[in-house]
């Protein structure tokens, strides 16, 4: 009798797991789905079963991309509720209701109770959603269906095509994106995605309760933090706002191509990833936040964010800093406060502003169907209302909605399609300067009011309106006019001379290509050689520079610096015509695996001190202070000697005797070389020059260069890696395997990596002068300890915010450059 009870045991377990072996995407109720076994969706796209992550003895249950062979867990189920003590098995009541168990049966996790059902079933589907549905639906192919249950409503941290963040007015419900505590433990961690249900929503990340960044309001085309025009190549959009759901979604235009969303806590970072197959890889599509002024709330109440001035806060017009002192001091937190207060009712107007992403709409008040002069009349009738703009811009748009309280987190942006509308006084519009239709209607009405006194209030105005667009006006720099307009008596060469030397702009004469356009060699009749460098049409470079290179290199002699023998301007053509160096470019030699072993260290040093006393020149003993900005491996030519000359200075700037640090708006360079300060803030100085030859001269030591340098154990830059090494009293690594390394003296390469530290240090003013470094590689003097360089960061981060692009830099550790030529 025992003998058949443990047969009849036997067969009953069996039977069980040829039921749980047999699902291929669905179990129903008394199957078990156990550690080992897997549900995989009817396409073989999603996989449903137990995982462990890292080296951790805790087991979940989640669903990941079968496809894909690096597995991407995109759900979990228990994300705080792991199993302790495997095997773990998922089944499904009678009722409907998931269940986890652990060991000895016991429930770990279960779905919610659903309402009355027959004939249960859990499926797996295509999309990666997991639900609960009764067998009576027939309908489970997609995973838009109405389930009695489903993954898609408890997202973990991943969002994928499909799913709705957002809220079911209905039920209550509310989904959120919420990102793993760690690699090794997806518990809900600090980061958060979530539609804000403002009367005008918008989807907003928060790490803990403060908001970290937020996409803006939708207005029918696109959320208006966004600053692509264009409709998106890869994914759509959809936004619902209505009386039963309130939800933002997303979904490919091509079903072959496998997206998500994944929100990152330890970089407080979403981004969204596609999956290359060719690479077998994911790559980051997006990444949120995209630059500095997409930091929350950066500038402070009426601060505008623009990353292309320097600093990147700037007051509204009419509004001034409401703490000067911290405001000068970079701390932007108190934001602004008006320069004229407001009157209320007719007094006030308002200003309209472009190219803004629209402020915080937590205190907003929306109406969908009032048009733009029915919104403007109320928000002016109420003196609490602050702005207006129009609620959606598709087609001849329509609705409104204002602003109440202080307006905060505004940026600028390339789009100027749905206009900001700012209450001003009157008397600050016309400050500005303004003449629009409704300025003029307010004139009137002050004119009216009080004829005389509106006169003369008129021409004050008037008059200080155009004095102030008269100075705006004439603002140049007038070290750089004067030379200009000097005589530079500089020969000028016709072009069928130039194409007599160049063989007819032969390729065989081609020695390389830059920013500016193709470079050739060539032969005068008396036999001497040159090199032409031929504007490009598709050069990123254009008249502004050929004219700035021409009119600099006409007064610059040095023996460290590339002679420039003459141009051509004729027709559209734009020539410069150079000495020629025999050597080519540093970079030719120093970055070639056979051709760096012609440079020994003596060589080396010699083109350091070389460079270090070309840019000594520029910086203090020319007639003006020259700021080269593009200074790199390519840019130091070398003559037959092996003498060092810098070239190319198409992008390099004058300043006067007294002048110390300049700004632009025109961030132009070359990615690796460029100073912190000048990349993120546009600010550049002598300090900025000093930087790049930091870099350059770390790469002179090193043969490898900045931007490429890969470490089998680390992903730190060259600038880390030789940072690291400094402070761990091991600087001579950098130098192993190095082709000079046998004769190298080595007092002197650890002096050259002392100074390329200290000229590579974060903060301008704790570098040394192009002075200081030609006296500190020339004398055994004790140096100072470098601090912390600028730019010290992780390769793989720099990747993910996609150098690769050659042509435009988009981000740097989570800080977009706009208007940046990486050459």
């Amino acid at each position: 009798m025992g003998f058949l009870c443990f047969l009849f045991v036997i067969i009953e377990l069996q039977c069980e797991l040829l039921k749980s072996s047999s699902a291929a995407d669905t179990i129903r109720p008394s199957q078990f789905l156990r550690d080992g076994n897997t549900l995989v969706s009817r396409g073989g796209k999603f996989e449903l079963g137990f995982f462990s992550p890292g080296s951790t003895n805790r087991f979940y249950l989640g669903i990941w991309y079968k496809t894909i062979p690096d597995r991407t867990i995109v759900w979990v189920a228990n994300r705080d509720k792991p199993i302790q003590d495997p095997p773990g098995a998922l089944t499904i009541n009678g009722n409907g209701s998931l269940l986890l168990l652990g060991r000895n049966q016991t429930v770990v996790w279960s779905s919610e109770q659903p309402a009355t059902t027959t004939y249960p079933a859990a499926q797996l589907l295509d999309t990666g959603n997991f639900v609960v549905r009764s067998d009576e639906q027939k309908d489970a192919k997609s995973g838009s269906g109405s389930y009695l249950w489903q993954s898609f409503d408890h997202i973990s941290d991943t969002l994928l095509p499909g799913m709705k963040v957002g809220a079911d007015l209905r039920t209550g419900l509310v989904r959120r994106v919420s990102s793993w505590k760690s690699p090794d433990d997806p518990s809900p961690g600090q980061l958060s995605y979530e539609m804000e249900l403002n009367a005008y929503p918008e989807p907003v990340m928060r790490k803990g309760s403060a908001k970290v960044f937020r996409n803006g309001p939708w207005n029918g085309l696109r959320f208006s933090g966004s600053a692509v025009i264009e409709p998106d190549p890869i994914i759509h959009v959809q936004v619902v706002d209505n009386s039963e759901e309130v939800y933002y979604m997303y979904k490919v235009n091509n079903d072959s191509i496998i997206s998500m969303y994944r929100l990152n806590d330890t970089t407080s970072s979403g981004h969204r990833y596609f999956w290359v197959q060719t690479g077998k890889t994911w790559k980051i599509y997006l990444s949120t936040p995209r630059d500095y002024c997409d930091n929350y709330g950066l500038c402070g109440a009426y601060g505008v964010c623009v990353i292309s001035e320097s600093p990147v806060c700037q007051c509204m017009k009419g509004f001034v800093p409401k703490s000067p002192a911290k405001w000068n001091a970079m701390d932007w937190s108190d934001g602004c406060v008006r320069n004229k207060p407001l009157t209320c009712g007719e007094g006030d107007g308002f200003a309209k502003l472009e190219g803004l992403k629209l402020p915080d709409t937590e205190r907003t008040w929306v109406s969908k169907s009032m048009g733009p002069k029915e919104c403007k009349a109320n928000c002016l009738a109420n003196c609490s209302c602050v702005a207006y703009a129009q609620f959606d811009i598709t087609g001849s748009g329509s609705g409104c909605v204002m602003w109440f309280g202080d307006l905060v987190d505004m940026r600028q942006l390339p789009v100027r399609d749905q206009p900001l509308y700012i209450r001003m006084p009157f008397a600050e519009l016309m400050t500005e300067g303004r003449s629009t239709e409704e300025h003029i209607i307010l004139l009137a009405v002050v004119v009216f009011i009080s004829m005389d006194s509106g006169i003369i209030i008129l021409i004050h105005y008037i008059s200080k309106a155009r004095r102030k667009l008269k100075e705006s006006n004439n603002v140049e720099n007038s070290y750089t006019k004067e030379m200009q307009e000097e005589d530079m008596e500089l020969p000028t060469f016709d072009m069928a001379s130039i194409a007599n030397a160049t063989n007819n702009f032969s390729i065989d004469m081609k020695l390389g290509e830059g920013g500016f356009g193709p470079v050739y060699k060539g032969t005068l009749p008396d036999g001497q050689g040159i090199a032409v460098k031929r504007l490009s049409l598709t050069s990123g470079q254009g008249l502004n520079e050929f004219k700035n290179e021409v009119t600099l290199m006409a007064k610059l002699q040095h023996r460290n610096l590339v002679k420039l023998l003459g141009c051509c301007d004729e027709g559209d053509e734009r020539i410069l015509i150079y000495e020629y160096m025999p050597n080519r470019s540093l970079d030719f030699f120093l970055f070639d695996q056979t051709k760096s072993k012609l440079l020994e260290w003596s060589t080396r040093f010699h083109i350091i001190f070389g460079i270090a006393r070309g840019l000594l020149y520029l910086h203090q003993d020319s007639r003006l202070r020259i700021i080269h900005r593009d200074l790199k491996a390519s840019n130091i030519l070398l003559d037959n000697e092996m003498n060092a000359k810098i070239s190319d200075f198409g992008l390099a700037r004058c300043f006067g005797n007294t002048q110390i640090t300049a700004n632009t708006t025109r961030v132009v360079g070359t990615y690796g070389y460029m100073a912190p300060e000048y990349t993120i803030d546009g600010l550049f100085s002598i300090k900025s020059d000093v930087f790049s030859f930091g870099v350059l001269l770390l790469e002179i030591v090193t043969g490898k260069k900045n931007k490429g340098f890969y470490h089998a154990s680390h992903n730190l830059n060259l600038i880390g890696e030789a940072w690291r090494l400094w402070k761990e009293g091991r600087p001579l690594e950098l130098i192993t395997n190095a082709p000079y390394e046998d004769s190298c003296h080595v007092s002197e390469i650890l002096r050259c990596i002392h100074v390329g530290l200290l000229c590579v240090q974060h903060k301008p003013c704790d570098r040394p002068s192009m002075s200081s470094v030609v006296l500190m590689l020339s004398s055994e003097n004790t140096l100072s300890q470098p601090k912390k360089p600028g730019f010290f960061m992780d390769r793989n981060l720099l990747e993910e915010v996609g150098t690769s692009n050659q042509n435009t830099l988009n981000s740097v550790n989570q800080i977009s450059i706009t208007l940046l030529q990486a050459r």
